[in-house]
């Protein structure tokens, strides 16, 4: 039976579930094929490890991990780019390079966030640390 339009619109538990199965399929996908997401997603697990010892409030706690997923984030949005347009040619052409340039400076602009929020947070108590 072909699908019509009013049932790929369907909501509730149904939606949800198919959403899941698609987050799903990603990040499996991710995982085996993508070494950018593998490191960062190591990285993010050493980095939320380190968090936790770190003698700090709760709000630095949670703008260190939303900083680090911001960089997982536009990691994903990076290699979601870069494989429509290799989908749509693998040929170089100046708009394809130019959307992958562009998300490549997207993911760095987010890891320089995060990097500036551990220097400012995780900065002084490592200093303080340290002197000891």
């Amino acid at each position: 039976m072909p699908k019509d339009e009013n049932s790929t619109k369907q909501g509730g538990l149904g939606r949800l579930t198919r959403a899941f199965g698609h987050q799903y399929t990603g990040i499996r996908h991710a995982l085996k094929h993508d070494p950018a997401i593998r490191q960062v997603l190591g990285a993010v697990a050493i980095l939320v490890g380190l968090s936790v010892l770190l003698p700090i409030g709760s709000m630095e706690h949670l703008i260190l991990v939303l900083s680090m997923m911001l960089v997982v984030l536009m990691e994903f949005v990076n290699s979601a780019i870069e494989a429509v347009v290799d989908r749509i040619s693998t040929e170089h052409h100046p708009l394809s390079g130019r959307a992958k340039d562009l998300s490549s400076v997207a993911v760095a602009i987010a890891a320089l966030m995060s990097g500036l929020c551990w220097v400012v947070i995780a900065g002084p108590v490592a200093i303080q640390w340290l002197s000891r």
